[in-house]
């Protein structure tokens, strides 16, 4: 299995992987499975990786950029990351947070921020932090990982595709 970018010939399979991985869950929404497509038409989209088995995509990460509080530049989101119902529990999503995590450091990200289970997160460095808010308010899923300087507080201010539909 190799984990490299996305190409167009890729997007449709994406979708169906992301649309299969969010059917399975209890968490998410049907949205879920078309935030990176919006990301992506908007030109949002930092990161977006995908695993390739053969010319079969068995899962998919995206990272697009975030604003924290007063902070500017440097930080993003981790979302959606998919991977096929067959294939949960292989670690094609771990592998895909971690190469989409190692990219934005060589990008000189600040950090990554996302919304999740802290449970799971936890194995790549997220942490919830009290001092990040969403719509005003703490959340027990926003979660930062900091990769230079200290965590940052303030509003998360996600994409617009995050909320579209």
């Amino acid at each position: 299995m190799k984990i490299r970018d996305e190409k167009p010939a890729d997007f449709a399979s994406m979708d169906r992987v992301c649309e299969a991985a969010f059917a399975t869950v209890s968490y998410g929404s049907p949205h879920d499975s078309k935030i990176t497509g919006l990301l992506r038409d908007a030109g949002a989209l930092a990161v977006s990786l995908v695993a390739d088995e053969a010319g079969a995509i068995l899962g998919h990460v995206s990272f697009s950029p975030v604003i924290i509080g007063d902070t500017g530049k440097g930080w993003f989101c981790l979302g959606p990351v998919a991977v096929a119902p067959d294939q949960h529990g292989t670690g094609i999503g771990s592998k895909l947070i971690r190469d989409g995590l190692a990219r934005l450091k060589e990008m000189g990200a600040l950090g990554c921020v996302l919304l999740g289970n802290p449970a799971y997160y936890a194995r790549f460095g997220f942490d919830v932090q009290n001092g990040l808010l969403m719509d005003g308010e703490a959340s027990p899923y926003l979660q930062v990982l900091t990769f230079q300087g200290d965590a940052p507080g303030g509003e998360v201010t996600f994409h617009p595709a995050f909320f579209e539909g």
